[in-house]
């Protein structure tokens, strides 16, 4: 018999069955929040994965069609490779939990979610983080756990608790906080410029219904969770350590990794392996345990420079920003670029601007969110680290950390009323040594200013990382982290803004969680760096965005016509838009609410179809002057084509103020004539006149 437990969170009941399904997983829990459901499973290997260093966890979120009623398109007509969303639901997923894990377990551990139902008024994406803790916590896999994850909405001042997605659409802020029993292990954010001190009180009204969660769970792991079982523990001993220190003293290690070109220090590095490589070539066992050892010498050498003797790597101050600098205008062809350098890391963002018929349309569970305008992609070559591999497709770094900085620059990209674009901006990783994801942030905001998109305000981002002692008061939060602080530190914490306030927010840590006193310094520490690089670095270069877009981007003017008549626009089986686009040499895109964009490269073109548009949907009065084409002549008048199938005619007395013998003395098919409308008579026949008195 399944065992049903149920507590009100947010005004709604959240419940969780336990023993119902999937007996053979070490941990397994339906979810069920509304009618929203979603099913957590935790499995672990029954033995260590062989041949790594590294704690082997996989997190799967699978939305499956069905949850919404839905067939997946397609020719298979079956869910194909994981979506953007379920990318970064994963990820979202893994950061709380995987610190919770112990570091030298090696057993392979897959933490899956599939999406059941999806009522679109609570969130799949937390019953999920909800999920993969518990199920994991009442699991026999080593777990330091439970952990709770809450969302909170901002909506005309007000916080609103696991908001819905028609209030998040309307939101400032769409925040996610995870929390242990004492402290804040992760948070995600992206926010419309919300100030500093507004996030913190988000962020600790979160984590106080977190401590609500986790005490539910804990009844839960009492009455049914199961006891941890044991694993090989991979570690190096004190004794190989002390023995390694004798060959490669501490100075030699210290000398060795204190310097600011990553390149020299790898290269260092090398030097050191090599040494105890040759020094063990006859003990086999030693040997397989040098790359661990080197790691954790080279870890401890590190954190005891920078939190014992406040010396950090590359010989800067503790809150010192590495030398910065900014471009723009590299690509020549491109609507616009901007390049940005921190150090070693190096960012060019490439930004393309093209119509509104080249927005992402997006198929998944959301209904409110159907296609994206602002697009940005990261891209990580091997070759910003050196690396002699391939591109393949973006992995899930790649797309958290193109999803990171297109939450950063999302509530700065003006309305479609404003500037009426598709845009789309690729962030290319030339070089890699700590915080790409916010140098793109920085690169991509001068690429934007350049293409001459009018964003409301500059952003910037940077990276804030932390050494941790012996208590929760011994520690050192590091301005800019560089690629080693973030490897052997405890903290990565990413947060991009204006000079008004956050736009987004994303810190992965590796210990139990912050205090408050460390998310607050943190918070401020990033503040005060972002306006240093948008006052100091940025400004200087491109200081508001361009009044005129590049000559090489497509040219858009926009019209709002009748509903009812865009049919008339579109013509039968599409004649009239077609004739349209051939004749002006445009791209035509209209919406059903009747909002028409016209995009071409020659602005004369886009007049002349705007002006065609106008005429099609323009009622013709009397009293109105119209362009027209002469299509035709008789013995009595002239026949003037003023729009499509929109046709008066100038009878002969009207060619003139003077008499006329012949209509062709005056007009002849295909002349462009300037006409008034004098009269629409019962049939709707249309009078034309083209005297100088009468256009008066």
């Amino acid at each position: 018999m399944y065992k049903t437990f149920k507590m009100n969170l947010a005004g709604r009941d959240l419940i969780c069955y336990i023993d119902r399904v999937c007996a053979q997983a070490n941990g397994a829990v339906l979810m069920q929040y509304g009618d929203t459901m979603v099913l957590s499973t935790a499995t672990a290997s029954d033995k260590p994965k062989e041949g790594i260093d590294f704690f082997p966890l996989s997190v799967e979120y699978e939305e499956k069609m069905y949850s919404v009623g839905k067939i997946p398109g397609g020719f298979n007509k079956r869910e194909g490779r994981p979506s953007e969303n379920s990318i970064l639901t994963a990820r979202v997923i893994d950061r709380p939990m995987r610190p919770l894990f112990p570091k030298d377990y090696r057993n392979d551990v897959l933490l899956d979610n599939v999406v059941l139902s999806c009522d679109q008024e609570n969130s799949p994406e937390l019953l999920a983080m909800l999920g993969s803790s518990l199920a994991t916590t009442i699991s026999d896999i080593p777990f330091d756990g439970p952990c709770a994850s809450t969302q909170v909405g901002l909506i005309n001042g007000e916080f609103i608790i696991n908001p819905s997605n028609v209030q998040l659409q309307k939101s400032d802020l769409k925040l996610t906080v995870a929390s242990t029993s004492e402290k804040v292990i992760m948070i995600e954010a992206g926010a419309n410029e919300v100030k500093e001190d507004l996030m913190i009180k988000a962020i600790y009204m979160a984590h106080d219904i977190n401590q609500e969660i986790i005490k539910f769970f804990n009844e839960i792991k009492t009455m049914c969770g199961k006891e941890k079982h044991a694993y090989t523990h991979f570690s190096v001993s004190d004794e190989f350590l002390n023995e390694i220190k004798t060959i490669v003293n501490e100075t030699q290690m210290e000398e060795a990794v204190f310097t600011d070109d990553k390149m020299t220090r790898d290269e260092n590095i090398k030097k050191i392996t090599e040494t105890l490589e040759d020094y063990f070539k006859d003990n086999e066992e030693k040997l397989l345990q040098i790359p661990d050892a080197i790691y954790q010498y080279e870890k401890k050498t590190v954190r005891k420079m920078i939190l014992k003797d406040k010396k950090r790597p590359d010989g800067r101050k503790i809150e010192e920003i590495r030398k910065l600098s900014a471009e723009v205008d590299i690509v020549p062809r491109a609507h616009g670029s901007g390049m940005f350098k921190r150090g070693q890391t190096q960012i060019l963002d490439i930004c393309t601007l093209a119509p509104l018929s080249e927005v992402q349309v997006i198929d998944g569970l959301n209904d409110c969110i159907t296609e994206k305008r602002y697009i940005h992609h990261y891209n990580f070559p091997g070759y910003s680290v050196g690396e002699a591999k391939p591109q393949r497709s973006p992995g899930r770094r790649e797309i958290g950390h193109g999803a990171l900085a297109e939450k950063a620059l999302l509530p700065l990209i003006p309305s479609i009323d404003d500037f009426p674009y598709a845009i789309r901006c690729v962030s290319e990783t030339l070089e890699s040594n700590g915080s790409t994801s916010q140098a793109s942030v920085c690169a991509s905001c001068l690429a934007l200013m350049a293409a001459g998109v009018p964003i409301k305000s500059m952003v910037a981002g940077i990276s804030c990382g932390l050494v941790t002692g012996d208590d929760d008061n011994d520690y050192i939060l590091l301005t800019d982290i560089q690629g080693l602080e973030d490897f052997f530190g405890d903290m990565d914490f990413k947060v991009a803004g204006t000079h008004k306030g956050i736009t987004a927010i994303q810190m992965d840590i590796k210990i139990h969680g912050l205090t408050r006193e460390i998310v607050e310094n943190a918070i401020k520490r990033c503040r005060d760096a972002r306006l240093y690089i948008m006052d100091e670095v940025m400004k200087p270069i491109i200081s508001e965005p361009r009044k005129n877009l590049s000559k090489y981007a497509p040219k858009i003017k926009n019209i709002n016509i009748d509903p009812e008549k865009i049919g008339d626009v579109i013509g039968k089986q599409g004649k009239t838009i077609n004739d349209i686009i051939t004749t002006c040499n445009v791209k035509i895109d209209i919406q059903d609410d009747g909002f028409v964009s016209v995009s071409g490269i020659d602005i004369d073109g886009i007049d002349k179809a705007i002006k065609i548009i106008d005429s099609i949907v323009r009622d013709i009065e009397v009293g109105n002057i119209y362009d027209g084409k002469v299509i035709r002549t008789t013995g009595f008048g002239a026949f003037v084509e003023l729009g499509p199938n929109k046709d008066g005619m100038i009878h002969i007395s009207k060619l003139a103020d003077g008499r006329v013998g012949q209509v062709e003395d005056v007009v002849k098919v295909g002349d462009i004539v300037k006409v008034k409308v004098i009269e629409i008579d019962k049939m709707g026949k249309v009078g034309l006149s083209m005297r100088p008195s009468d256009l008066e």
